[in-house]
């Protein structure tokens, strides 16, 4: 048997004028996860928010003995953000990411969708669980496979999918056995853009306790500038 703890953290940031990030902390459904209201259009705090009611209300409904679709738990909240963005914005729609895992049967499943990451330090290693939607990282992926891609160097951060695109996003779904000893943590950007991997990796392995993971990879990314709203959830996976 498996336990967990788990702490959330967000932060305005010393920039934007609005929180658009929102977290997902649900430890009796073993659910966590981070979106982020996509910058540049209006009502990213609100897409956040709705796509969160969205999953948390999907799998408070399911049975527990049902296995969960994450793409079409996903695909439904991206119909409801869309719907939403018609109403607020009709020329150019609202958006956010999307990084979620849900804890079943001793495994996690992760949904991701955009360019928020989830990181673990699994059985002592420490492993980027997700992949950013990004012009510059799906450019990479398809040279890799022999496709001749060019960007405009402006442009490499832009998102290729999100939540409240009017198309079903395409969704990478993963699923790892979990450990005790195994600590998991979701970030938006405004975290990932200021602390590189190593220092998260550090982070992640330092601390003994879920709430001085987020806190610290919170303030430090509020302390070198805070140009983003920074948001955390981590969790600690423990032997009852």
């Amino acid at each position: 048997m498996l336990s967990l703890r788990a702490a959330a953290l967000t932060d305005i940031g010393r920039v934007r004028r609005e929180n658009e990030d929102r977290f997902i902390l649900d430890e009796a459904c073993g659910l966590f996860g981070v979106a982020d209201g996509v910058g540049g259009l209006p009502g990213g705090g609100e897409a956040a928010q709705l796509t969160v009611d969205e999953i948390v209300a999907a799998f408070h409904a399911l049975a527990p003995d049902r296995e969960p679709d994450l793409v079409t738990i996903v695909h439904h909240a991206n119909a409801m953000v869309s719907a939403l963005g018609q109403r607020m914005s009709p020329a150019m729609g609202i958006g956010t990411t999307l990084t979620f895992g849900i804890v079943r049967a001793g495994a996690l499943q992760i949904a991701h969708v955009g360019d928020s990451r989830c990181y673990g330090i699994c059985q002592g290693e420490f492993v980027r669980l997700s992949e950013d939607h990004s012009v510059e990282n799906e450019a990479r992926l398809r040279r890799a496979r022999g496709d001749v891609v060019y960007y405009h160097e402006a442009n490499r951060n832009a998102l290729t999918r999100c939540i409240g695109q009017p198309t079903p996003p395409e969704v990478d779904v993963s699923q790892r056995a979990l450990s005790a000893g195994d600590r998991i943590v979701f970030c938006t950007d405004g975290i990932t853009r200021m602390i590189p991997d190593s220092e998260i990796a550090d982070i992640l392995k330092r601390h003994d306790a879920p709430q001085a993971v987020v806190d610290e990879l919170v303030a430090l990314a509020v302390r070198r500038g805070g140009p983003d709203n920074a948001t955390g959830v981590a969790f600690f996976v423990n032997a009852v």
